[in-house]
């Protein structure tokens, strides 16, 4: 007799044997690992500290869901790979994330819906987000046991694309398409800030402004840390560079080709390009000079990378007032802000930042936070929990895939809830290992 029931799955067959699937298993879950971003919130107090920052609108006699289960839905939704709000409409019966937002695994008490959330992303206002992204800052302070000697501050800006009709959308002729223009700050990996732009503007619009109160945040906890300044040439704007002289800020900043600079470079061009011809590999050097635009307040050092290859000249130039060699400031410490890109790479294709799909600009820019504490767990997780081991580097889609999504039945008593893993779950050592570092013993 043929099976009309819409829940039953069928595969082919296994020898004479039917394959049958269906989504009747009960108490099961496929993010049993996620449980590791539970202790890293306990270690960190993030979740706890973003919540205290939302002002609550609702009548409190009507609300079952306060605000840090709503928080606590939506971040660690995201780092587990469900971008969506509407993911929550089953989401808020599973096990697993029941217990991430604090509550005993009950299918029967459900979780906030989709509709709820969505009310929870437009009603937060600016005042909130304004103290949510000073939590950050709090945050990466707090990550270090003892005062950094010296720390580099990466300031990038991305496209996040937009479809609709989003509020502070434009288009962008860089990018070539309608855009928001984020700026994101990063320290050695650390999240300390993501601003939400619109795409209208120059790349380096309040980058500023957004420095100076992270200085002055970093002094008052660290007074002796010496701070540098690190972007591309997007940021080289000469006020930010005199704001950075007058309070003893280092600074390693692009700058970009211009008029003026190439015939300064073409002498050392020329010598690149000779002894490229010479040796038929390619040829780099590096060399330095004193430079002004003429809307700069004064002369500063400019460090060319004279670079000859099979394709042809590459100049490159940067504007530091740091005292190292002009290779050392290029290649140890410029190059570096690459990494920062990868970092912000994660926040987009992995953790969802770009999904600034609300009509309200605010509601945006908290999705774009809800990202940005999704990223903070993960990268405490990274950080702290898998030190020495071989994915101490890994990126956030491959911690997701092998330490959170693991297969697991979920058993609740009176006294205990116990979670039976898969039996063939592959890192069961590494697992293990990051526990014992996570749970207070």
């Amino acid at each position: 007799m043929t099976e009309c029931n819409r829940s039953t799955l069928g595969f082919s067959s296994l020898s004479r044997k039917r394959i049958l699937a269906d989504f009747n298993g009960g108490h099961l879950t496929s993010d049993a690992g996620a449980l590791l971003l539970r202790e890293a919130d306990r270690r960190t107090g993030l979740l706890d500290a973003l919540a205290a920052c939302i002002t609550d609108p609702r009548d409190p006699s009507r609300i079952e869901h306060d605000v840090k289960t709503l928080l606590a839905q939506r971040v660690f939704g995201i780092a587990m790979g469900y971008e969506d709000g509407n993911d929550h409409q089953t989401l808020r019966r599973d096990p697993i994330m029941q217990m991430l937002a604090g509550f005993a695994p009950d299918p029967e008490d459900p979780l906030a819906s989709p509709p709820t959330l969505c009310r929870f992303e437009n009603w937060v206002n600016r005042r909130s987000l304004a103290r949510m992204s000073a939590v950050f800052v709090d945050q990466f302070i707090a990550s270090y046991r003892q005062p950094p000697k010296e720390i580099t501050l990466d300031f990038d800006a991305s496209d996040d694309a937009v479809y609709g009709d989003q509020e502070g959308k434009f288009f962008h002729g860089y990018y070539n398409h309608y855009c928001f223009l984020p700026l994101y700050v990063f320290c050695d990996g650390r999240l300390l800030c993501a601003y939400l732009r619109p795409s209208k503007i120059d790349a380096a619009k309040h980058s500023r402004g957004i420095l100076k109160l992270l200085v002055r945040r970093i002094r008052k906890a660290w007074p002796k840390t010496r701070i540098i300044f690190r972007g591309d040439a997007g940021f080289c704007r000469w006020k930010t560079l005199k704001y950075c002289d007058k309070h003893d800020i280092g600074y390693v900043v692009g700058l970009a080709t211009n008029a003026r600079l190439k015939p300064i470079a073409q002498p050392f061009m020329a010598v690149a390009e000779q002894e490229f011809k010479a040796a038929g590999e390619k040829q780099r050097n590096f060399h330095e000079f004193m430079y002004g635009a003429k809307s700069w307040d004064r002369e500063r050092r400019v460090i060319l990378k004279a670079e000859h290859l099979s394709k042809g000249a590459n100049a490159r130039f940067v504007v530091t007032n740091l005292d190292e060699t002009p290779s050392a400031i290029y290649d140890a410490i410029y190059t570096q802000r690459g990494e920062m890109e990868n970092r912000i790479k994660e926040q987009q294709l992995y953790l969802f930042a770009d999904r600034t799909s609300c009509s309200k600009f605010v509601a945006n820019q908290l999705r774009l936070l809800l990202a940005s504490a999704a990223y903070v767990l993960i990268e405490h997780l990274r950080r702290e929990g898998l030190k020495d081991t071989d994915l101490a580097a890994a990126r956030v889609d491959t911690i997701r895939l092998k330490l959170l999504k693991v297969a697991a039945r979920v058993v609740v008593s009176v006294r205990r809830v116990v979670l039976h893993l898969c039996s063939s779950y592959p890192y069961r050592p590494l697992l293990s290992r990051l526990v014992e570092r996570l749970v207070p013993g």
